[in-house]
C-alpha cells in the first residue's frame, strides 16, 4: 500500500481554534509481527473507539520515519515491524476524544509520543546490552550499538521537528520536560545497576521518571488540546502517571513470574542485567541472611542460580507484594479517570487501568 502524505506534513500545523477544539530485515519483521499478535488481540477491544485515529498515527509514524539515509530507513522498518502496544499514543488519543476534541493535532502528537518512546527503547537496549525485545533480536543486536544510538537520536530530533509543526509552546514544554525527565530516569537506573542496597523509594524514583512521565505527558497533552480546566488537566496527568507506574511494576513482576514466549524476552533478564526491581527489593527485606547474601551476589554479579533466586522471590510473597503495589496505582488511575465526563472513551481509559493488572506480557 502506498501511503499518502498527510496534510500536516506539508503545512505548518497549529492547534485548532476554540470553535473546534472541544465542545528492515523482512524475516525478523514477520516473526516480530507474529509475536505481538496475541497482545494486540487483547488490547483491540479496549482501543476500538480510537482505531481510526491509531491507523492515522501508524501512517504518520511510517511517513515521518522516511529518510534519504538508507540505514535509518532500514532500522526504522525493523522497529515498525516489531510492533508494540502503542499504549502511550492511545492514552493521548483517548483523553483528547473523551474531552470532545475534533481537531487533528492529536494525531501528530501521538506519533511524537511514540517516537520518543521508541528512542528510549533503542538507547535502553544499548545501555542494558539487551539482545531480545518483543520476541525478536533488539536493534542493537541486529545492527550494532552505534547504529541504534544514532537512529534513536534521529527519532528524538524528528520528534522535535514535529512538535514545532503543532506550534504550541505549552505542548512543547510538556514534551521537552518529559524527555528530560526520561533521561534523568535512565541515569538514575544506571546508578542503581548492580547495587543491592537500592530500596523501594529509589526504585520508584526511576519508575516515575523513566516510565510514568511519558504516560503522564501523553494524558496531559490530551487535556491541553482541549483547553481543559486546570483541575481536569491535573486529573488526566495523575491518570497517566499512575497507569504508567502500574504497567512498569507489572513488567518487573513478569520478569520473575512470566512466560518468556508471552513477554517476548528471557525471564530473569532484569537480574542478569543487575537491576534490583520491586520483587527482589521486597524479597531482600524478608530473606534470611543466607538468602540475602545469595540475592545480593546475583545483583552485584548479574549471574548465579536464577531458579533459586526466583524461588526466594516467590517464597517471601514478593510477587504478590509487587502486584498489590501495582493494583494501588491502577486504582489511583481509575479514580483520576472518573473526573472525565461520561463517555465510551472514559470507559476505555478505566478498562486500560484494569488491563495493566491482568496482562501477562
Amino acid at each position: 500500500m502506498v501511503l499518502q502524505r498527510p496534510e500536516y506534513a506539508v503545512h505548518i500545523m497549529k492547534l485548532p481554534p476554540a470553535g473546534i477544539r472541544c465542545p528492515r530485515p523482512n524475516v525478523s519483521i514477520a516473526s516480530a509481527t507474529r509475536a505481538s499478535d496475541s497482545s494486540a488481540h487483547d488490547l483491540a477491544p479496549l482501543l476500538a473507539p480510537i482505531s481510526a485515529d491509531l491507523q492515522q498515527v501508524d501512517q504518520v509514524v511510517r511517513e515521518r520515519l522516511q529518510s534519504d539515509v538508507a540505514l535509518i530507513g532500514t532500522i526504522a522498518d525493523y522497529i515498525v515491524g516489531a510492533g508494540g502496544k502503542r499504549l502511550r499514543p492511545a492514552v493521548l488519543l483517548m483523553v483528547a476524544r473523551a474531552l470532545g476534541y475534533r481537531g487533528r493535532a492529536h494525531i501528530v502528537l501521538a506519533a511524537v509520543i511514540e517516537f520518543i518512546h521508541t528512542a528510549t527503547l533503542l538507547h535502553d537496549d544499548v545501555v542494558d546490552e539487551s539482545d531480545l525485545r518483543r520476541g525478536q533480536p533488539t536493534s542493537n543486536a541486529a545492527f550494532g550499538n552505534a547504529s541504534s544510538v544514532l537512529v534513536g537520536d534521529f527519532l528524538y530530533s524528528r520528534s522535535f521537528q514535529m512538535m514545532v509543526e503543532v506550534d504550541s509552546m505549552r505542548v512543547m514544554r510538556i514534551l521537552a520536560d518529559a524527555t528530560n525527565r526520561i533521561a534523568e530516569g535512565e541515569v538514575l537506573q544506571l546508578m542503581n545497576i548492580h547495587d543491592p542496597t537500592v530500596d523501594e523509594a529509589r526504585y520508584l524514583r526511576v519508575v516515575e521518571r523513566k516510565t510514568a512521565t511519558l504516560f503522564e505527558g501523553a494524558a496531559r497533552i490530551g487535556a491541553v488540546l482541549c483547553d481543559a480546566q486546570e483541575s481536569l488537566e491535573q486529573a488526566c496527568a495523575r491518570y497517566g502517571a499512575a497507569l504508567g507506574t502500574a504497567f512498569q511494576i507489572i513488567d518487573d513482576v513478569l520478569d520473575y513470574d512470566g512466560d518468556p514466549h508471552e513477554i517476548g524476552k528471557r525471564v530473569g533478564d532484569d537480574l542478569r542485567e543487575g537491576k534490583p526491581t520491586l520483587p527482589v527489593i521486597h524479597a531482600l527485606r524478608q530473606a534470611s541472611d543466607v538468602q540475602r547474601a545469595q540475592v545480593e551476589r546475583a545483583i552485584r554479579d548479574g549471574s548465579g542460580d536464577f531458579t533459586e533466586i526466583a524461588r526466594i522471590v516467590h517464597a517471601h510473597g514478593s510477587i504478590e507484594y509487587a502486584r498489590r503495589r501495582a493494583q494501588a496505582e491502577s486504582a489511583a488511575a481509575a479514580d483520576a479517570a472518573r473526573a472525565l465526563p461520561p463517555s465510551v472513551y472514559r470507559d476505555r481509559l478505566l478498562d486500560l487501568a484494569s488491563f495493566a493488572m491482568r496482562r501477562d506480557r
